[in-house]
Parts: structure tokens; C-alpha cells; sequence
């Protein structure tokens, strides 16, 4: 089983302007295209439940359960999936964004060759989770940059303990141009205003080698066009999900747990460059697919 955890608002009155509700946690049943509101069967946050040894076994039980709140897909307003979690990524870990990031840089480049082989992985900071986007809500370019792209992600979802209890979809947007400039520019290049997007919900139950089986997506349209797609399959990345985990989590403590990005495998060519009104939309196999609109920031 598969199960998918998510975060959303419920549909307000017919009739009634929507006004923000608070954030539920509520477990997504595509084949019957309803989500399942999970305060009624004592889940308090995400974050709660995602500390559960039980959790596969547990949601499994609520699935026959009648008694649940139930809405639509299309009627809620689905939110990313963080509650206090950090948000961090680790760079370099497929081919293709190793030979990007050496391409784009403009002394540095031995850099990155050296990092794709290194015991040690690149691992940064990307945001805390009150600055991450959510499914339909607008990422960013930043102003100053000539030259963003997104980069689609697999997102590994760690409880406190440093364990990987569940995979989402990330766009780690990037300002290819600063970020080339100068590595000492990477956190300029990698953390503004809506720069990390996640959603829409958390796959709970696969493990690592089903996972490496499913295929990454990315398509972005411009005035209803599309402009460029590409697709890798995450099989292709280098280090296993368990040791990019535990680099994270050496010296570090996430009470809260955390989410890592893992690198991406699919780069948009050298003179594509994002612009505003764009919409970027990244699947991972036909489980998740997390829809953004861009904006200048």
C-alpha cells in the first residue's frame, strides 16, 4: 500500500468568500477523489503522525472508516506539506546537474567534479517551512537574476529520528546565472521569496528500491505552450536516500524533523530562462504532481 498524507484547507459555505480555515491533515484517496479529514480520528499535525512506528498500519485502518470528514480533491485548497520542518538540499548528485553546474560556472568548476565523487555530499540550506510554496501558489525569479530555472526533485520527509518516512515533490528553483558568478554566491542564488516548492502530498509505505523505479518529470508552459520538458528516472541519482539522510543529520537535530531535497537530473538548456506568467509542473511517476505558476520576486 501507498498511502498519501497531505495538508489542506476544507471548502468554506457555498456561496461565502473563502477565508483562510485552519491547516488539516487529511489522508488522499485518489481512487475514490476524496480526501479524508484525519482530525476526526485524533491526527493533531503532520508532524505528529509522522513520528508514528504504526503509521502505514494505522492509516490503512481508517480507509474502510465511514465516519471520517470527506471532500472532493477538486474543493480543498491544498497546502505544502511542512509544519516546522526544515527544508534543506543536497547538490550535485546526478550526472547531468554535475556537468550543468560545471558548465555554468565561471571559476569553480572543479568544484562540483569533485563533490559528485566525494564521500562528503553538498548538502545546503533551502528554507524554513513558513517559506515554502504550496501546490498552485506562484515561485519565484528573482529580479536581479538573468538566468532561473527550477529544478525538480524527489524530496526525502525525515522524522526526528533521521529516518525517511515518506517522499514528495520539490522544486528547488535556482538562480543558475549568481549562482555560476561565485560558489560564495550559492545561498543568494538558492534562498529568496519563493524559491522552494513542495506538494502536494507525502507518499507513505515504498520503499527506497520501488522508488528508484519511478520517473521524474518536468514540463513548463508559457502562454499555454509548452516551452520545455524533460523527464530522468530516480534511479539515475548517485547516493541512497539513507546515507544523504545521515550526512544531514551528523552534527545536526531536527525536533521537528526535516525534508531533503535530493538534487535534480533534469536541466532546462543553457539559454532557457524562466519567465513570469510561466507555469512549471513536475510529476513523479503518476503518484504526485506539484503545479506552480512563476513570478518575479
Amino acid at each position: 500500500m501507498i498511502a498519501r498524507l497531505c495538508r489542506f484547507e476544507p471548502p468554506g459555505q457555498p456561496g461565502a468568500p473563502r477565508a483562510a480555515a485552519p491547516a488539516r491533515v487529511g489522508l488522499v484517496l485518489p481512487e475514490a477523489d476524496r480526501v479524508l479529514d484525519l482530525a476526526a480520528a485524533g491526527a493533531a499535525s503532520l508532524t505528529e503522525l509522522l513520528e508514528r512506528p504504526d503509521l502505514l498500519a494505522w492509516l490503512e485502518g481508517l480507509t474502510p472508516r465511514g465516519d471520517l470528514p470527506a471532500y472532493g480533491l477538486a474543493a480543498v485548497r491544498w497546502l505544502a506539506p511542512v509544519e516546522r520542518q526544515e527544508v534543506w538540499a543536497a547538490g550535485v548528485t546526478y550526472l547531468r546537474s554535475k556537468a550543468a553546474r560545471m558548465a555554468e560556472s565561471t571559476f569553480s568548476a572543479s568544484a562540483y567534479d569533485r563533490v559528485y565523487d566525494a564521500p562528503r555530499p553538498e548538502l545546503f540550506f533551502k528554507a524554513l517551512a513558513e517559506k515554502v510554496v504550496g501546490p498552485g501558489q506562484a515561485v519565484g525569479v528573482r529580479r536581479d537574476s538573468r538566468w532561473t530555472v527550477p529544478e525538480p526533485e524527489l524530496a526525502l520527509v525525515l522524522n526526528a529520528a533521521g529516518q525517511v518516512v515518506g517522499y514528495t515533490l520539490g522544486n528547488d528553483m535556482s538562480a543558475r546565472d549568481i549562482e555560476g558568478e561565485n560558489l560564495l554566491y550559492l545561498p543568494q542564488a538558492k534562498i529568496y521569496e519563493r524559491s522552494c516548492a513542495l506538494g502536494p502530498w507525502i507518499l507513505v509505505g515504498p520503499d527506497e528500491a520501488t522508488v528508484r523505479g519511478w520517473t521524474l518529470t518536468l514540463r513548463i508552459r508559457r502562454a499555454g505552450a509548452d516551452v520545455f520538458a524533460g523527464r530522468t528516472e530516480v534511479g539515475r541519482l548517485k547516493r541512497g536516500f539513507a546515507e544523504l539522510a545521515a550526512w544531514l543529520c551528523r552534527a545536526q537535530k531536527f525536533p521537528h524533523g526535516a525534508v531533503l531535497l535530493t538534487g535534480t537530473g533534469i536541466v532546462p538548456p543553457d539559454d532557457f530562462t524562466l519567465q513570469a506568467g510561466d507555469e512549471v509542473e513536475i510529476a513523479l511517476a503518476d503518484l504526485v504532481r506539484l503545479v506552480n505558476p512563476v513570478t518575479k520576486v
